[in-house]
């Protein structure tokens, strides 16, 4: 018995003994915490206390609330799926994504018609209410059963000088990556990360767990004269997967001696 002697919040006391338990191995990773009433016991607290104390530790992403089975500490281990960043191009001239076979598409792709919002615009340099084309994927890692939520966006201006882009906006990244270098452009790529928590429709799609943050991954194709080409969106659970980048040294501009 572990009776509740510190001040605060009796339910936050609670919380406090279980998340020292937890962080001390002795309720591990993956483990079914004790029940309702053995926690009681152990505590000597009421039931709503426990319930308190579990919702306050579920919120934190320190359990998992399983219905029907009970309270789970959440594993902390390394996440099961690393993404290459990397982008590579065969001697024919065709890209190729290092993680690009690993995907398998879990529903048909939506092709759809947008505009631009605040944030899609800054990215692609365009004001508020541009036309885009769109394509949504819900792809699936069959080894893991990762999910991950895809999108990609095309502006009419850049469709209209690039047809076949507004024709097949559904193409695999790689492919549209050809198709603007077969049109001339000399591609280059921004990327950005960051982590925030889930819409609830992204949480459903992605069957993320309560309290797991997603990783937002914007992608930006460039073009010879830098302009922005297309955006790519690519959403998945942070516990899940991990991002890897090679990174390599720029070469400093010349310096140009004075006459």
């Amino acid at each position: 018995m572990s009776e509740i002697q510190r001040p605060g919040a009796l339910y936050q006391q609670v919380a406090a003994a279980i998340r020292e338990a937890i962080l001390s191995g002795e309720f591990a990773p993956d483990s079914l915490l004790p029940s309702e009433a053995q926690l009681m016991a152990r505590y000597g607290v009421s039931r709503p206390t426990v319930r308190n104390a579990i919702a306050a530790l579920r919120a934190e992403g320190l359990i998992d609330v399983r219905h029907g089975k009970g309270s789970f500490v959440r594993s902390s281990g390394q996440p099961v799926l690393t993404l290459d960043r990397r982008i590579t191009r065969t001697a024919e001239g065709k890209f190729v994504m290092p993680n690009g076979d690993i995907w398998h598409e879990a529903e048909q792709p939506s092709t759809y018609r947008t505009r631009t919002t605040k944030d899609t615009g800054q990215l692609l340099q365009l004001d508020a209410e541009e036309a885009l084309f769109g394509c949504d994927r819900l792809l699936t890692d069959p080894g893991s059963g990762t999910r991950a939520m895809h999108r990609t966006l095309i502006p009419f201006e850049v469709a209209e000088a690039v047809p076949l882009l507004g024709q097949e906006p559904c193409k695999p990244p790689a492919a549209l990556y050809w198709v603007l270098t077969q049109a001339g452009h000399k591609l280059t790529w921004t990327e950005t990360v960051r982590a925030r928590m889930p819409l609830p429709d992204e949480r459903t799609t992605l069957q993320l767990s309560d309290a797991t943050p997603i990783l937002h991954v914007t992608r930006v194709a460039h073009g010879t004269d830098n302009r922005p080409l297309i955006l790519e969106e690519l959403r998945f659970g942070a516990d899940r997967a991990e991002l890897a980048y090679q990174i390599t040294a720029d070469k400093q501009p010349a310096q140009h001696a004075r006459a």
